[in-house]
């Protein structure tokens, strides 16, 4: 029987000395944590970062998987669709077999093609397109995070139930993620007889977004659904509150980030987001979060945990099927981990058989509270 990696044990062991996270020189399994380190979306990278980092730590503290110590090795994808590969040739020709990332859905894609077909195991905490996992066949690929068509359905579902708009918009970014998040929202919103008056993408990266502001006033829609991350979502809540523009706004796990605030300013009271539930909050995480919190990281991030997640059910795999890529891949497709989330285990083609996306308010603090 194969036995599950083991808070308790861990976390009972952490106070041992000599546990360095990259010691090169005693690492005998690596993994490759492919995350944003430049470009606009660090802030998510970070996020993946302090997760793994943190059960890196844990394990190794441990004694690691059978006296073999873990090691994390950074790789920079940028969250760009052309990096991805890039990324993925420099896990490959450094021969390490396991991966946690990459980060962004666009990158995800683009670079899982390379990875199944190496052998490569790789677990994102945070990719949710479907696109990364539909009809691809792939049997090295896997998540500890939702997919998109269950987030979607949740922040309609909340939109029609609890915020009853007249007419709403619905913007996406013009990439996998924000396009297809918000694709699945204005679906199920049509499904509800909510009327979508406007379907539309801007460009991210723009620092005006006065033209399609102008446009939502024109249409005289009651509430804004945006597929994308932070950076814009940021922008379009202050200059919306700028032109005068009064609107509840909702965004996917993408705009959760703490950056928001600094760039929407007070704008940001309010506004709707869905992220995965808060296992921060789960009593049975107390030691973990415990953990994050003595070397000052922040378990309760959009992507802390399912980052922490992915780790454990690596390690779990590795200490189960042995430090072999293709056992390991095998191994979590018939196994159930129990993990931060709680007990998770994957479909045929790499998804979680089920996750729990919440709709979250957002305030001008920084903090966050369950919407009502």
């Amino acid at each position: 029987m194969n036995v599950p990696f083991r808070m308790q044990t861990v976390v009972a062991a952490l106070g041992l000395a000599g546990a360095a996270l990259f010691s090169t020189a005693h690492a005998q399994i690596k993994i490759a944590l492919v995350i944003p380190t430049t470009g606009a979306l660090t802030q998510y990278g970070d996020m993946v970062k302090e997760g793994a980092t943190t059960a890196v730590e844990m394990a190794n503290a441990a004694g690691g998987i059978g006296g073999k110590k873990i090691e994390l090795v950074p790789v920079d994808d940028a969250c760009e669709p052309k990096q991805g590969p890039v990324a993925a040739n420099r896990v490959v020709n450094s021969k390490i077999g396991y991966v946690v990332g990459p980060v962004c859905s666009g990158a995800s894609i683009a670079a899982a093609p390379i990875y199944n077909n190496e052998g490569v195991v790789v677990v994102t905490p945070s990719a949710t397109s479907p696109a990364l996992t539909d009809g691809k066949n792939y049997h090295f690929i896997f998540r500890t995070i939702g997919r998109d068509d269950q987030q979607g359905p949740a922040a309609a579902k909340f939109i029609v139930s609890n915020i009853k708009p007249k007419k709403v918009a619905v913007l996406h970014d013009k990439q996998s993620y924000g396009q297809g998040i918000a694709s699945s929202v204005r679906a199920d919103l049509q499904k509800a007889n909510v009327p979508v008056a406007l379907f539309e993408g801007i460009n991210a990266g723009d620092s005006d977004y006065s033209a399609i502001i102008t446009k939502l006033k024109s249409a005289g829609v009651d509430f804004v659904y945006y597929g994308g991350y932070h950076p814009e979502m940021g922008l379009l809540l202050r200059q919306a509150a700028e032109q005068g523009l009064k609107v509840k706004m909702m965004g996917p796990e993408g705009v959760g980030n703490p950056e928001v605030n600094a760039i929407a300013g007070p704008a940001v009271e309010g506004m709707l987001v869905t992220l995965p539930a808060d296992f921060a909050a789960n009593p049975k995480n107390a030691a973990v979060v415990k953990a994050f919190a003595d070397k000052k990281r922040n378990a309760s991030g959009a992507f802390q945990l399912t980052s922490f997640a992915a780790t454990q059910s690596l390690l779990a795999a590795i200490k189960g099927a042995g430090d072999n890529p293709a056992k390991v891949a095998d191994w979590l497709h018939k196994s159930t981990v129990e993990t931060v989330l709680g007990p998770v285990s994957w479909n045929k083609q790499g998804d979680l058989n089920s996750f729990d996306f919440q709709v979250f308010q957002w305030h001008k603090d920084g903090s966050k509270t369950i919407a009502k």
